[in-house]
């Protein structure tokens, strides 16, 4: 018999990528939350901060070569701005990563707790709406510029990895208070809809695109020969 091996194409190796690498950092992004909230607090925002750190690293170090390592919407429509990806790819991304989020926040919701609304983002209401708002733009655009950087500089020296989840674990430990530090509408999406817990999710399908989109017009604004 004639051995046969199934091989995947491009997009469907992008999908897979996509897909595993924002399960894992949406895993890591709310069960840290749901953890640190079934402790009381006691165990502290570096918890949250550093664990999507190490996997937003590990993952772009996994994928980058396979995907360009997006694993949020915000960073595949900056890089559809920016033309870093064609936009046939556009629907293969931004399913890949709302079904990786799904699978992620179930997997949470299963198997670590549903506590905090299986970790999804909140806003601190003692501030206007308006400074949430842009918090929120400003700490996606922050990442956006860090992945930017990385890319226009082929890797960043080598830490492209740790640049970029060294920027979300900063932007979560120092502005989360605030707007959650969320920069993902995907990581936001599935803990909210699966816990019903949906008063703020417009903020987290606005505001980091808002961010992203900026940043992305600057960035062809500059580069432009």
């Amino acid at each position: 018999m004639q051995n046969t091996r199934m091989t995947l194409s491009s997009n469907q190796k992008r999908f897979f990528a996509e897909l595993i690498g924002t399960f894992v950092i949406v895993v890591c992004a709310t069960g840290s939350v749901v953890i640190n909230t079934q402790h009381g607090g006691k165990i502290g925002l570096w918890l949250e901060a550093f664990a999507p750190f190490a996997a937003v690293s590990l993952m772009v170090y996994a994928f980058r070569k396979v995907s360009m390592a997006h694993f949020n919407p915000s960073t595949t429509i900056m890089f559809l701005i920016t033309r870093h990806m064609p936009k046939n790819q556009l629907l293969i991304y931004l399913s890949a990563e709302i079904v990786g989020a799904f699978l992620a926040s179930l997997f949470v919701k299963s198997v670590i707790g549903v506590d905090a609304n299986i970790g999804a983002n909140t806003t601190n209401h003692f501030y206007s709406t308006p400074i949430i708002f842009g918090v929120e733009v400003f700490v996606t655009a922050m990442l956006m510029a860090v992945i930017l950087a990385v890319v226009h500089t082929k890797g960043l020296f080598g830490g492209s990895g740790l640049a970029i989840g060294g920027m979300v674990g900063l932007d979560i430990f120092f502005l989360s208070f605030i707007s959650g530090a969320s920069m993902n509408p995907a990581r936001s999406l599935a803990p909210a809809v699966l816990s019903w817990s949906l008063d703020d999710l417009w903020l987290y399908w606005t505001a980091p695109f808002v961010g992203a989109g900026i940043v992305a017009v600057l960035y062809k604004k500059f580069t432009k020969t």
